[in-house]
C-alpha cells in the first residue's frame, strides 16, 4: 500500500537538484503508485513537514518568516507573482561531485 495519497491541486513551477539516485527513486515511486514525480516530491515534502514537530515549531518562530528563499522558481509567461530565483553563489558552491537531476513543478 502507498504511504503518499495525491490530491491534484495548482502548483508553481520550481527546479531542484537531486542525486542521480533519488531522482531514480523518485520515479520509481512514481511508477508504483502511478502519479507524476512532481506528485511524489510534493506528497513527500508535505509529508515530512507535518511530521517534524521540531519543524513545526520554527514555523511559528519570527525567524521562519525572514527566511531567504533559495527556491528557484520559475515564472510562468505573463505572471509577475512568482519570485525571481536567487543568484548563484560567487564561490561556485554547487557540488560537482555528485551527478543531479532535475525535477520540475508541476503546470498548472
Amino acid at each position: 500500500m502507498p504511504l503518499l495519497e495525491v490530491v491534484q491541486t495548482r502548483h508553481l513551477s520550481a527546479s531542484i537538484r537531486l542525486t542521480d539516485t533519488t531522482a531514480l527513486q523518485v520515479d520509481q515511486y512514481a511508477a508504483f503508485i502511478k502519479a507524476s514525480a512532481d506528485d511524489v516530491v510534493e506528497q513527500a515534502l508535505a509529508y515530512v513537514f507535518s511530521k517534524d514537530r521540531d519543524f513545526q515549531e520554527f514555523l511559528k518562530s519570527a525567524e521562519a518568516q525572514q527566511v531567504t528563499p533559495t527556491l528557484r522558481v520559475r515564472r510562468a509567461p505573463g505572471t509577475d507573482t512568482a519570485e525571481q530565483p536567487p543568484k548563484k553563489p560567487a564561490n561556485g558552491a554547487a557540488n560537482g561531485s555528485t551527478s543531479a537531476a532535475y525535477a520540475a513543478g508541476s503546470r498548472a
